[in-house]
Parts: structure tokens; sequence; C-alpha cells
């Protein structure tokens, strides 16, 4: 029987989960797969290790009334039947937010899980279910090594300046800061630029994780130094169905002049604004490429105006700028948000290569571009298997 480290990146409505061998032995998982539209009507796919389709539906009493702790258990289930050969010895889990205490991937006990469960509000759509099946496999089996990679751990080798809001001290010493997110894609991105790069590799660059989540990371020497998001994952660029930057003048003035409570404007702001608030069509870039509505239109151009204008804010902390990397969903099949971003920045004397764009080819900028610019897909879940694999490791000695 071999040992095997099971991934789940558990999402608002989505779990998203990866088997890889203990030994490591490649970068492709044994099993690859998704759970979707939880709460609404769940479907269940998976693939092999050479991508070929193993299932799709078969999770056993999956319907509407289906949550994350019962579909994680639901899909261990299957995971133990379909696979004998295969032994689950450690499972490692995405976490958005690891507050400034948690830096680095951390073994999980039912401590550290209620010290998780206190920033909540700091990550409504995603902590809750981020922690779900934590809690759910902790109480089928609490002997399982479970470990915790964080989307904000990245970001902690940013300088003070970079993280501090102007606001009176002792919030800033109660952790009112900037932590940024998508830290876990970024890692990855950081670890592969030197075969993407090569000397290059460790200069100024800007990647840009665009997906219904979508921020943007100034790395130097493959590190962050600053990240267009904040204290909490609304902030920076348009995103799916998040607002992104906002003056706080405008929720004062919703509560004091709309009458609007805190859980509504949070509602507003974290579920009906973004391409979805302002095309009033859909959250999904594909829909609003497809849509002839000015609505959709506007949407788009909303979103790659306001990306464009933070990676030249980027570039101040960062002196400069050498490449740029585009990842994520929407970053590495949109050929058409890349040249409409790229266009706005046509002052760096960025030119791209139409046909390479159009084919999301691994380099899109011409060899006349002043600044190289890289489509380069992330793996968030490999990252998460090496940090698992490496505590396994360790407590295993």
């Amino acid at each position: 029987m071999t040992d095997a480290i099971l991934v789940l990146n558990a999402g608002s409505s989505s779990i998203k989960f990866a088997l890889y061998p203990l030994t490591p032995s490649g970068s492709r998982p044994l099993i690859r797969g998704k759970i979707e539209s939880i709460g609404r009507a769940p479907a269940f796919r998976a693939t092999d290790s050479k991508g070929q389709p193993m299932a799709e539906g078969e999770l056993a009493a999956i319907d509407a009334t289906s949550d994350h702790q019962s579909l994680t258990m639901r899909l261990l289930d299957w995971l133990e039947a379909h696979d004998q050969d295969e032994r689950i010895v450690a499972i490692g889990h995405r976490v958005v937010h690891g507050g400034r205490e948690f830096a680095a991937p951390v073994q999980l006990d039912r401590q550290a899980l209620e010290r998780l469960k206190t920033f909540t509000s700091l990550a409504p759509l995603h902590q809750p279910h981020n922690l779900a099946p934590i809690d759910a496999l902790m109480k089928r089996d609490s002997a399982l090594l479970q470990v915790a990679c964080f989307d904000t751990a990245f970001h902690r080798t940013q300088n003070p300046l970079a993280e501090t809001f102007a606001l009176p001290r002792s919030y800033t010493d109660e952790g009112v800061i900037r932590y940024g997110f998508h830290g876990i894609s970024y890692d990855y991105i950081a670890s592969v630029l030197p075969h993407h790069l090569g000397a290059q590799a460790d200069g100024r660059c800007i990647v840009a994780h665009l997906g219904n989540g979508a921020s943007l990371c100034a790395m130097k020497e493959r590190k962050s130094v600053a990240t267009s998001m904040g204290f909490t994952a609304l902030d920076g660029l348009v995103m799916g169905t998040r607002c992104g930057s906002l003056d706080p003048g405008v929720v004062l003035y919703l509560m004091q002049e709309r009458g609007m409570t805190a859980e509504e404007i949070q509602h507003l702001l974290y579920n009906e604004s973004g391409l979805r608030g302002i095309s009033g069509i859909s959250n999904n870039m594909q829909v609003l490429m497809e849509s002839d509505r000015p609505e959709a239109k506007e949407a788009i151009d909303l979103f790659c105006y306001r990306a464009a204008c933070e990676i030249g804010s980027l570039m101040v902390p960062l002196g400069g700028l050498d490449s740029i990397v585009f990842t994520a969903g929407i970053g590495e099949n949109a050929a058409a948000v890349r040249s409409r971003i790229c266009g706005f920045l046509h002052w760096l004397s960025i030119e791209l290569d139409d046909d390479a764009n159009r084919t999301n080819a691994p380099v899109i900028s011409t060899a006349n571009s002043t600044i190289t610019v890289r489509v380069i897909p992330t793996d968030e879940e490999k990252v998460i298997a090496e940090a698992a694999r490496n505590i396994y490791a360790a407590t295993a000695r």
C-alpha cells in the first residue's frame, strides 16, 4: 500500500482536491477533482494522473442540502473505495487568513483551529468554508495529520511601511494591517520563476493573480514587497463579486444615509459588487466577454483599468519593473483581458505578440518589449502538498 497526501482547497461553493504520493514523483497528482456548486446543485468530477475522467456525479447522496463537512466525508469515502492501493497519511488545507501569528504552514490541532476561527470576520467568504473540512476530519479521525497553509503567509516579508494604515497606532498594534492574500499561488509562482525567467527571476516582477478573486503582488528576489489586497480580501482590484478599493466614506454613507446594517453592507460588498454589480449580468468573465451588452464591456474595462492602475502603483516599492506574470483562471486564459491591461500600460513600452497572447503562450511579449510578459499556470495544490509532506516527515522522525 502506498502512502499519500490529500490536498483540500475549500472555497465558498466548491471543494478542489488532489491526491499526491507521499514520496515525490513528479508534479502530477494521482487524482485531481472538484465538487462545485455546493449549496445549489452540487456536481462532482475527478480525473486520474493522465487527466482521464474517473467519475462524474457519483458521490453518494449528494444534493442541494449537502454542506462542506458532509461532502468532505463523502469524498473521503469515495477515495477509500476507489483507491485501495493508497493510504492517506496527511491532509493539507488552504486557509485564507492566518493573521500575524501564522506565517508558515502548521500542523493543526483543536487549539489552532479555534484560533483560526477568530479570523472569520476578516475573510467571511472563505474562512468558514476553509475550516469546515478541518473540523469534520478532526471528528472523524483525531490522529490524522492535518496541515494548514495560509494565503496571508507569503506577504509577511513586507516592510512595515507596506503593511501600515494611517490609523492610531493602537489599531496597528492590535493587528489592523495590510495582510495580503493569494499567497499560496504567489508562493508557487515564485518557486518556478527561475525556470521561466532565468537570471531575471530575482528582479522586479509583478504577478497578477486574476480570477473570481483577484490581486497583484510585487516581488523582488521572489519575495513579496507589496500587494494590492489589504486587511481583508475586499481591497484592491475589481473582482467577480467584490468591489475592490473603495472610499470608506461610501460605507459611512450607506450606514448613515441608507440605513444599511453591517451585515447588509458586508453582503453588498462581498457578494453583489465587482463584475456582477457593474454589469448586472454575471461575475463570470467569460460570460461578459461573450455578451454584446454595453454594461458587460464597461465591467471588463473597469476590471482592466483598475488592474493597470494598481500595477503602476506597485512599481513604486519595486523601483521599476522588469516582468509581469499573469496567472489564475482569467490571467491564464483571457487573452483580451491581458491585452487590455497591457494596453493601459503602453507608456512602459510593453509590446505584446498578438498570436502568442491569443494562444496563451508562456511568453506573450515581443523581443522588443521593455517588459517581459509571461503566462504561468499556478498550482496551489502542489505547494500545499509539499508543505504537508515536509511536516509529516518531521513528525515521523
